[in-house]
């Protein structure tokens, strides 16, 4: 007898890409079904929080709450360089004169906000809206600025947006560590057995998306923010890479150095936990 395990994933094409396999039965977790949940980051987040998934995309800010139920997969993350968080606004300026000011950001446990957040002070007047809105809600006014993500960092400055700070840059610069933006959870009650299943699973629906990279585009497409292939291929491609496959020894050291220095700041709560259950 089979078991349902619920998926919780982003419409991004970079989640839609690396899951296609995986939820159009390419690939398979033994003894089990996989019921698929596409929401934005925060709503993604959120549910975690719940406790209403089995397994999910997650921000590794709001991994920081969960360590106590969750625990962290090898493969499907969004980690590597030069793939971070941009602040944008309407017009030329610097993050001394945005203190206080309203930024609009996608949600307040996405590691877009904790990046800014550890910036440092002065960032806590904060609108948040789901990704997909803030560069109109900043063109209405709503905000000073914004901190976008995904699709948006290929199309800002056609909508005559200018960078304010390249946070991801920053960090890189800062830590000299790759930036963890997104990871896969399970919660711990699934086991080691069947935590160990879905990692090699996430792992297979990855490898298979590139060696049939034309199959996912219908599945990408019905859910991307943007249809234009160029746009699509870029966002995989700054998105998807070999800390996709496995975090290995760099990737895991960007993750606890994020967790540890948000700890240090009181942004998330201590955990004694360990990162991987296998």
């Amino acid at each position: 007898m089979t078991k349902s395990l619920s998926l919780g994933y982003s419409p991004c094409p970079n989640d839609t890409y690396i899951f296609y396999a995986l939820t159009h039965n390419k690939v398979m977790v033994p003894g089990h079904t996989i019921e698929e949940r596409l929401e934005d980051v925060e709503t993604l987040n959120q549910l975690a929080l719940d406790r209403q998934l089995d397994l999910t995309k997650i921000s590794y800010h709001a991994f920081g709450h969960l360590r106590d139920r969750y625990v962290l997969l090898h493969s499907g993350s969004a980690l590597g360089r030069g793939c971070g968080p941009l602040l944008i606004a309407p017009s030329a300026t610097d993050m001394k004169s945005l203190r206080g000011k309203r930024i609009a950001v996608p949600g307040r446990l996405t590691t877009a906000n904790l990046l800014l957040q550890l910036y440092g002070p002065g960032y806590e007047n904060l609108l948040i809206i789901p990704f997909d809105q803030i560069i109109p809600a900043v063109k209405r006014g709503d905000a000073e600025a914004g901190v976008i993500i995904h699709e948006s960092r290929f199309t800002y400055q056609q909508a005559g947006f200018h960078e304010v700070l390249d946070l991801g840059a920053w960090w890189e610069e800062d830590s000299g560590l790759p930036i963890p933006l997104g990871g896969i959870l399970a919660r711990r009650d699934l086991g080691s057995k069947t935590t160990q299943d879905v990692d090699l699973a996430i792992r297979a629906s990855l490898e298979y998306a590139r060696q049939h990279p034309g199959e996912p585009r219908a599945y990408i497409k019905d859910h991307a923010q943007e249809l234009d292939d160029t746009v699509i291929d870029a966002h995989i491609q700054l998105y998807v890479n070999d800390f996709s496959l496995d975090l290995g020894e760099e990737g895991k050291a960007a993750v606890e150095t994020l967790l540890s220095r948000a700890e240090a700041r009181g942004l998330i709560p201590k955990s004694s936990e360990p990162l991987f259950l296998t």
